[in-house]
């Protein structure tokens, strides 16, 4: 049998359009299926139209990070206005581009695991090989229209991981046989598999208390200064917990919080990819409600808490209440009131109830998507 040649598109503004791709490949490579993935970053093959690396030398994909990684996310929903401008203006050189890149190569298939650019995506696929599918796996809980991930009148498949994706995708014309629902959100299947601990053993081997009730707070792989905001204010909850705060590549914030004594037991990493040890050690997660953290914490029994404002990224808004409206955690106003918080969801039963409710969630997208697309290429 001659094997199947799919090609993953993603970027690295943000660590969730990669992660997803390598997870998807993992999977895929662990059921031994007759398939060649490539990954390809969207942002080395528009490379040469990137209009912000003309102006500032940096890659647009890198501001976005930097944005993460200070925290500068007030106006967001403004930002991503001028950025859809921006798209269109380009629109026709990034079609010509994306032409002659798909002239190189004939996939079976193309996955997209981006936002904002499936137009261009589909209109320069369509044009050099009008036969090869397009699938776009949303690695949001929800589309943020208008453009963001969906566009109408495109022969192409959508794979969602909720219910309200689904319906946004069939609000805008797409049959049912172009709209797959899954169970979550895509994630690497290392959480999936069991973690083999003595938690009260590493806990003690990570300078933390054997039983105390623990707290990961995690805000992706940028890091973000909201870290130390949030150990700041945990200083007046009292000393009923203890944390693990994962300061990913934010070196300056990791040295920064481990020079500072606090009140209570705190463990301080940087970039790890052992996610899942880390929350098999906690009790309970605090971060941004991005789609990944939020699905990781779950995988792994973890209850949330997390914000939702103005700073909140419009795209992530409808995940917080998507985390409220199924009892998974708690979600604040701010993290002004996250000691309150951490107070209430220790409690004796609390935590318990919390629990339960995530512990009735089973996501197993990773492995669902795979029979998906051999259906499509068929």
């Amino acid at each position: 049998m001659q094997r199947k040649l799919l090609d993953f598109v993603f970027f690295d503004a943000g660590g969730g359009h990669r992660a997803a791709a390598t997870a998807l490949q993992a999977a895929i490579e662990a059921e031994g299926r007759e398939w060649e993935i490539r990954l390809v970053n969207f942002q080395d093959v528009l490379d040469e139209l990137d209009i912000f690396r003309k102006v500032t030398g940096i890659r647009l994909q890198d501001i976005y990070n930097l944005i993460l990684k200070k925290g500068w996310t007030l106006g967001s929903a403004q930002m991503l206005v001028f950025l859809h401008g921006m798209i269109r203006l380009y629109h026709p050189a990034q079609v010509k581009e994306l032409k002659k890149f798909w002239g190189t190569r004939e996939p079976d298939l193309v996955v997209s695991l981006i936002p904002n650019f499936a137009r261009a995506l589909y209109q320069s696929l369509h044009a050099v090989h009008p036969s090869v599918p397009l699938v776009t796996v949303l690695t949001d809980m929800a589309d943020y229209p208008p453009h963001f991930w969906m566009e109408p009148g495109q022969e192409q498949y959508w794979i969602c991981g909720t219910a309200e994706a689904c319906e946004q995708a069939k609000a805008m014309g797409y049959g049912a046989e172009r709209v797959f629902g899954v169970s979550g959100m895509v994630l690497h299947p290392r959480f999936y598999q069991p973690v083999e601990v003595d938690r009260a053993a590493e806990r003690v081997r990570l300078g933390l208390e054997a039983d105390r009730p623990t707290g990961l707070i995690l805000f992706g792989g940028q890091g973000s200064p909201a870290i130390r905001r949030i150990l700041e204010k945990l200083e007046q909850a009292g000393p009923e917990a203890q944390y693990i705060a994962i300061c990913g590549k934010n070196d300056a914030l990791r040295e920064a919080l481990r020079g500072r004594k606090w009140p209570f037991p705190v463990h301080i990493e940087g970039f790890t990819k052992e996610i899942p040890y880390f929350m098999k050690l906690s009790d309970f997660f605090i971060g941004k409600p991005g789609p990944g953290s939020i699905s990781e914490a779950l995988a792994m029994g973890l209850p949330v808490i997390v914000e939702k404002n103005a700073w909140t990224l419009p795209q992530e808004r409808f995940n917080a209440d998507w985390v409220e409206r199924n009892k998974m955690g708690v979600v604040l106003k701010g993290f002004g009131e996250i000691a309150e918080a951490v107070q209430a969801i220790v409690e004796p039963g609390r935590l318990a109830q919390l629990r339960g409710a995530v512990a009735r969630f089973h996501n197993r997208a990773v492995f669902e998507i795979p029979p998906i697309l051999e259906r499509i290429m068929r």
